[in-house]
């Protein structure tokens, strides 16, 4: 790895692909540039689809004006399943397989159709009691990745999931107990990290496009138009918002809600522990009026999360660099990868 290298953060999603490149500053990290496509509905499940990807994502390294061959790229978190193991009475030496014993228990795929990574995270005084964290991602979805990158003749350093990439941007060296909200354009995932690792992760079917799709349905406008009139109106502030659209967009955003409850329920039941606030990402964390919304409900301070942070960048983007980072919090995280 040349210090020299700049490294493409690339985010293949339902909605779009989205890139940052980021290179090796005097301080650290810097933008080289991004670029994105929106609207292109990849599902990676046939030739066509990776056809379409490697083309849209040879145009996007083309007009941004990229250069760097080497890429990273994130695995959706719905398709990728992770699992922290408690081992006990387990030296070293038998830590892999029995790995792959307790995986055969919590994944629910055959493990032979499976790529399976695992990395302590946490170890007893007493050295027999080891926390690991066991991740499972289906080859062929690999396979399909591999050969989006292969088409468009760059170098995949490497796969991770998304989970990873949000901590690595959004949360930077912060250790505490947050809940990371990624608010996505199909799906939401909702993962609590405690030191810098998932520890719980879930992921339900709904994203912003369902936000969209309760205004257009209220309004009898076309979804393009829903879309804006979304970021317009947002949840509103005041609990008394009689209107009709901030009403639907509350009541879509409501089982997102509920997920957050149960799953902070969840671990705080088991672990004992507290949730110290929430980060949102995505697109749709920009929704006017969500971070209050969400604060009133689960006591918990709520911010919309900030992926440039730690990246150094010329200051007169700072307006344009803002309003894109949710949607960038993945790229962003990826390229970042390559520094550390």
């Amino acid at each position: 790895m040349s210090s020299s290298k700049k490294y493409l953060g690339i985010d293949i999603g339902s909605s779009g692909i989205k890139v940052v490149e980021l290179k090796k500053g005097t301080k650290g990290p810097e933008l080289s540039s991004y670029g994105f496509s929106d609207s292109t509905n990849l599902k990676l499940t046939s030739d066509r689809d990776i056809e379409l990807a490697s083309l849209i994502l040879k145009k996007i390294i083309k007009e941004s004006g990229m250069d760097s061959k080497t890429a990273i790229a994130a695995l959706p978190a719905y398709a990728v399943f992770s699992s922290v193991l408690n081992l006990s009475n387990v030296n070293k030496k038998e830590i892999e397989s029995a790995v792959h014993w307790e995986a055969k228990k919590v994944i629910p795929l055959p493990l032979e159709e499976m790529i399976l990574d695992w990395q302590i995270v946490e170890e007893g005084s007493d050295a027999d009691n080891i926390k690991v964290l066991l991740t499972g991602a289906p080859k062929n979805l690999v396979k399909q990745y591999i050969d989006v990158f292969k088409k468009t003749n760059l170098n995949l350093f490497s796969l991770e999931t998304e989970t990873f990439s949000l901590i690595r941007s959004i949360l930077g060296n912060d250790k505490s107990t947050v809940l990371i909200l990624e608010l996505g354009h199909n799906t939401t995932d909702v993962t609590i990290a405690r030191n810098g690792i998932p520890v719980l992760s879930r992921s339900i079917d709904l994203g912003g496009l369902a936000i969209t799709r309760a205004i257009s349905r209220n309004l009898g406008i076309a979804e393009e138009r829903a879309e804006q009139f979304k970021y317009d109106l947002g949840v509103g502030t005041d609990s008394g918002q009689k209107d009709s659209i901030p009403s639907a967009i509350l009541e879509t955003v409501a089982p997102i809600i509920n997920e957050v409850k149960y799953t902070i329920d969840l671990f705080e039941n088991k672990e004992n522990q507290k949730v110290g606030k929430i980060f949102m990402s995505g697109g749709t964390s920009l929704l006017f009026g969500l971070a209050e919304h969400l604060e009133g409900i689960l006591n918990l301070k709520v911010f919309v999360g900030d992926p440039w942070a730690h990246i150094y960048y010329p200051e007169e983007l700072k307006p344009t660099l803002d309003e894109l980072g949710p949607k960038l919090s993945v790229s962003i995280g990826l390229a970042m990868r390559g520094f550390h």
